[in-house]
């Protein structure tokens, strides 16, 4: 089927590029005159002006590749790494600044969301066809947005109705047997109503387990997806709002080809993982004046997310209910003088629950108990958080900007916290501007809800827990100590300090973009997962101990030739915790990054060549152990490993077609899954992912797009 696909696309390529060539030429016949085009590129990357050191990644940047959903849109960018988390469930998080993606805020159009249970996922929720724009903002940010933002946000703009009438659609197939479908459109019902509707589909239907290792290479994932928005436009009143739901099945595991170790009862292992979100928004903006850009605004968000998930003989469920509000004004006292103050109330609500006996988590300090011994049970817990902030913001001409905030949050249980954060940027000339942020950041923690992905491993896990080595009172010579109570969620707490310089450098008559930044993230309180203190456990551990994040990056982007633009970046990581009392570096965190991007787009834009070269470095892997056969159970590092990737894209008047290729040097990660011949026994662990499961993958896409010539 899918070689008929690409085969099919092709020749419609061929064809059309045939009467498009034929078309050319009969004009240049009836022409007596010669026509004089100016072409304009539209740049990938916008720098802020601003003193947060930020920058939008536009929809001309997002078609440099696939960009099936936000997890692959960051192929091309210096700043953000996308990973898998483990090899069974398909599983990806962000890492900005060297840390995971859970210390990143994720925003859509400035509201906080994806959260708790939906981080693990998330990046899959939002359709690549659908995003207008990508902010990524380094360091602690604004405090409008809350106090979880520590090493950054990152911000989804969605297409917006009231741009313009027009349809667009996008069809997409890759050689994993994945399939997907897109389309959006929106239309002007009056000079100041309009409403857009998005709908998306994917479906990968066949199993692929090219290691032979009788798993999965990628679980089986099936998503409906739609968002329904309308928006009203005056000069005194604004207002946006909209409806999203999403229904994805994912399944994955163990294979029918070949002999498996199966359970008692006959199974296979499998892993499957039901997901059902419904989200609603609306954004109310009353502009009373004008001259000062004073306004007043109300945001509401509120979404129910729900999932069943199943990991051989282990199920755990989870319901959780968000609700979200902000009340805000800002006003400029004068150009040079802004202030933004506002209100928030946050409100989660979690239900865990636990239905097979199997499940083998501690969650109290009593004496050891067999997994057998164990009932089902379920953790409820509930935080309402209640919050101000204050931020003013002094610019002189863009040259010189000061942003200083605080914001103080108390939550309904009686926890108390503030959250302040400072930017300032200084531009002496056009040619440099030097930025420096302070900033703290706080986050709860929801350990088994956040990092579900786990559940996959035969290790026993263990939260809410700080263990020691002590004597051999239990099978596996360790004590507990509670760190707090079942369903009691704790509190991560971490500075976060920046420096960053910006050049646009002249350079043979064209300008070269050079930036160089470091940040160091220092935590008070955080939630650390430790593999290394016992083979048999996973210890989820709230922790005062030494932890921190060091980054340095420096990256160039300059015009080659024209048509031709070319980025070279380079990032070191040091990234330590606190492991059984140990300061250890971060198991399976990369210590360094290269990356180099070339974009060619010659004479009037018809076709576009796009390439990228990956450089990860090595780093270390878990402590391993002696398995019973008196082998080690893996290395002790890994190392480093290239990825290239290229597209090609015709464009054509209403639609373009692309082609392209991701990993294809064909690196794979020898033994993604350990013990997999043996996923009932002792030592499985799929989570022990730093690079990639799959080799090369190819794909074919064509994109649709009709504009109205009467478009406003």
């Amino acid at each position: 089927m899918n070689k008929i696909l690409i085969y099919t696309v092709v020749m419609l390529a061929a064809t059309l590029e045939a009467s498009a060539q034929q078309d050319s030429v009969k004009q240049l016949k009836d022409q007596t005159l010669q026509e004089v085009q100016v072409v304009t590129r539209r740049p990938g990357m916008i720098r802020s002006r601003g003193a947060v050191n930020a920058a939008t990644i536009t929809s001309a940047e997002l078609t440099k590749a696939a960009c099936c959903n936000l997890g692959e849109s960051f192929t091309t960018n210096p700043s953000v790494d996308v990973s898998y988390s483990d090899a069974a469930t398909g599983a990806k998080q962000i890492k900005l600044l060297g840390l995971s993606g859970t210390y990143v805020q994720m925003l859509s159009e400035n509201i906080p969301n994806y959260r708790g249970v939906a981080a693990p996922y998330s990046l899959g929720y939002i359709p690549g066809p659908w995003m207008q724009s990508i902010q990524v903002s380094k360091g602690a940010s604004s405090v409008k947005n809350g106090y979880e933002s520590i090493t950054g946000q990152i911000n989804v703009e969605y297409k917006k109705p009231q741009l313009t009438d027009q349809v667009n659609a996008n069809i997409y197939g890759n050689t994993m047997a994945k399939f997907e479908a897109n389309a959006d459109g929106s239309v002007h019902l009056t000079d100041k109503w309009s409403i857009g509707m998005m709908l998306h589909y994917e479906d990968k239907y066949k199993d692929h387990d090219n290691n032979d290792d009788g798993f999965m290479d990628e679980p089986n994932v099936r998503q409906y997806n739609s968002q329904l928005r309308w928006a009203y436009f005056s000069p005194n009143y604004i207002y946006q709002a909209g409806i999203r739901a999403m229904k994805e099945d994912r399944n994955g595991g163990q294979t029918m080809h070949g002999g498996h170790a199966m359970a008692s009862n006959g199974m296979l292992y499998k892993i499957g993982i039901e997901t059902q979100r419904y989200e609603t928004f609306a954004k109310n903006a009353f502009i009373f004046d004008q001259e000062h850009n004073s306004n007043i605004a109300l945001i509401l968000n509120g979404s129910f997310h729900q999932m069943n998930s199943e990991y051989g003989v282990k199920d755990f469920d989870v319901i959780q209910r968000n609700f979200y509000a902000q009340l805000l004004f800002e006003t400029d006292f004068t150009p040079m003088h802004n202030l933004a103050t506002g209100l928030s109330l946050n409100h989660d609500y979690y239900n865990e629950w636990f239905v097979n006996p199997y499940l083998d988590i501690l969650t109290s300090a009593s004496s050891y108990v067999a997994p057998s011994a164990k009932p089902n049970r379920g953790i409820t817990s509930k935080e309402t958080t209640y919050g101000a902030y204050a931020q003013y913001t002094f610019n002189l001409n863009d040259k010189l900007i000061l942003m200083a905030g605080v914001r103080g949050d108390h939550t309904v249980d009686g926890k108390s916290f503030f959250t302040p954060r400072t930017h300032i940027k200084w531009a002496p000339n056009d040619i440099i501007s030097l930025r420096a942020s302070l900033g703290k950041g706080h986050r709860y923690v929801h350990p088994l809800a956040e990092n579900s992905y786990l559940l996959g491993t035969s290790r026993s896990i263990a939260y809410n827990y700080d263990a020691r080595y002590v004597n051999d009172t239990n099978p596996y010579g360790l004590s507990y100590q509670s760190l707090f109570e079942p369903g009691e969620t704790q509190l991560e707490e971490a500075w976060n300090y920046g420096v960053s310089t910006a050049m646009n450098i002249p350079l043979f008559g064209k300008t070269m973009q050079l930036n160089a930044e470091y940040y160091y993230t220092d935590f008070k309180q955080q939630t650390i997962i430790d593999y290394d203190t016992d083979p048999d456990y996973l210890f989820i551990v709230s922790t005062r101990d030494k932890s921190y994040s060091h980054t340095f990056q420096i990256d160039a982007t300059y015009p080659l030739v024209q048509g031709m633009t070319v980025t070279a970046a380079y990032r070191r990581n040091i990234v330590k915790s606190t492991y059984g009392g140990e300061l250890l570096d971060k198991p399976l965190q990369s210590k360094y990054k290269g990356l180099f991007t070339v974009s060619y787009k010659p004479g009037v834009g018809l076709w576009q060549f796009d390439a990228t070269l990956q450089l990860n470095g090595g780093g270390r892997m878990p402590k391993p152990y002696r398995m019973a056969d008196g082998n080690m159970s893996w290395d002790e590092n890994f190392k480093g490993f290239e990825q290239v990737s290229a597209q090609v894209t015709r464009w054509f008047r209403h639609f373009s077609i692309y082609l392209g290729g991701e990993n294809l040097t064909g690196f794979k990660q020898k033994n993604p899954i350990i013990n997999a011949s043996n996923p009932w026994g002792r030592g499985f662990d799929p989570t022990l992912i730093y690079g990639p499961v799959q080799g090369a993958m190819f794909y074919l896409g064509i994109r649709f797009n009709l504009e109205k010539k009467d478009s406003i």
